[in-house]
């Protein structure tokens, strides 16, 4: 077995003993040790009592985080014409229609959100298999199929995260970075719970929000508790 680092035994003597803390004490203990050499994000887990293969226990959603992500995000847009123009005037990094699905087939895909005016998902759901693992589908539920693209474009690199829940019924996402003040991390990460919450399908029976856990990129991770975490 490797031998652990200071940085790594410190951390892991921070942790020890600690669990189902509030959100401000989580976000304190990961903020402080996350100490690694570059700026590291801070992860948020949430396990849900559903079964995401049931369709009226999918849970997705889309949150606007009040003080952003902290992370540049790469915007791809599938649109013609004068959408087209929108999308580029509002800062996506990629634009395209069939050249661009030409793109994607190939294997390259250097965008972090895909985003389609509505006439475009004949071209784009030839992608399914491409972008669905990924999580990047343009769906209108999320607002990634739109004709406003300039707003959508806008939100993306705004800080608005999206969240699915996996075959393991988690949902997860950064939210923020450990350079964040304390009452920012506090805020989006009391927001991106409190969507969750919001998102509860119809279909779930028993306990909704089972785990919630706080943790940066190199750092160890400590459990909210989920009693107290959802506010709205």
């Amino acid at each position: 077995m490797a031998k652990l680092g200071k940085r790594a035994r410190s951390a892991r003597e921070a942790f020890e003993g600690k669990s189902n803390l509030s959100i401000e004490e989580a976000v304190k203990l990961v903020k402080d040790n996350a100490k690694a050499k570059f700026d590291e994000t801070i992860e948020i887990a949430v396990n849900l009592g559903v079964d995401p293969r049931h369709a009226d226990q999918m849970v997705r959603g889309v949150i606007g985080l009040p003080n952003g992500t902290g992370k540049t995000v790469r915007v791809a847009v599938f649109a013609r014409g004068a959408k087209a123009e929108e999308a580029e005037a509002a800062g996506a990094d990629i634009v395209g229609a069939e050249d661009l699905m030409e793109i994607v087939q190939g294997g390259k895909i250097d965008f972090d959100r895909c985003i389609a005016t509505p006439d475009m998902m004949p071209v784009v759901g030839r992608l399914g298999k491409v972008l669905g693992p990924r999580n990047l589908m343009p769906n209108p539920k999320v607002g990634t199929v739109t004709m406003d693209v300039a707003q959508a474009v806008k939100d993306a690199k705004g800080g608005q995260v999206q969240f699915k829940a996996e075959k393991a019924g988690v949902v997860h996402a950064g939210v923020g970075k450990a350079s964040f003040g304390q009452e920012q991390l506090v805020e989006n990460v009391r927001a991106f719970i409190n969507a969750v919450a919001k998102a509860k399908p119809a279909g779930a029976k028993g306990s909704y929000m089972k785990r919630i856990s706080l943790t940066s990129t190199m750092g160890p991770g400590v459990t909210i508790a989920v009693a107290d975490a959802a506010t709205e």
